[in-house]
């Protein structure tokens, strides 16, 4: 069996830290908030509401854990990918968008299809799964 290649460790907290900087500002009034609030069929009173009884830096915390996860486990696979040819950005970019294709996107779908979630809210959240794993691919490709 051979072992896990060594991966950067560095470049995955970075990425981690993109992809949790960029669900802030994804799901924040500037981007979506105000369409994905609307097409959970809330209010922003109700999902402050929420907020307030949450316990939010938990969920912050939950969150950041989770994109540190996905870039690890991406890590992993660049740095396998990379044992067979050269990785350079474009080749991140496109591992970020084959394993959304593979991996989040219908797995989410098919979650979304049977919770009976609005198509437009699967769509908001998983470009963001899109754009944070091809933002995590390039990152992860290119500081190796």
């Amino acid at each position: 069996m051979q072992p896990f290649p060594a991966v950067n460790y560095l470049a995955i907290l970075v990425a981690a830290i993109v992809i949790f900087i960029l669900g802030g500002l994804w799901y924040s009034k500037i981007l979506f908030a105000k369409r994905w609030i609307a097409l959970q069929g809330r209010t922003e009173e109700q999902m402050k509401a929420q907020a307030a009884s949450a316990n939010m830096p938990l969920m912050y915390l939950s969150a950041f854990v989770t994109a540190f996860l996905t870039a690890w486990v991406m890590a992993y696979l660049i740095a396998h990918m990379g044992a067979v040819t050269e990785i350079n950005a474009g080749h991140g970019a496109m591992f970020g968008v084959i394993c959304w294709l593979g991996f989040a996107a219908p797995t989410s779908y098919a979650t979304a299809l049977f919770s009976g979630k609005p198509r437009q809210l699967w769509l908001i959240d998983t470009t963001y799964n899109l754009v944070s794993f091809v933002l995590a691919g390039i990152i992860l490709a290119v500081w190796r």
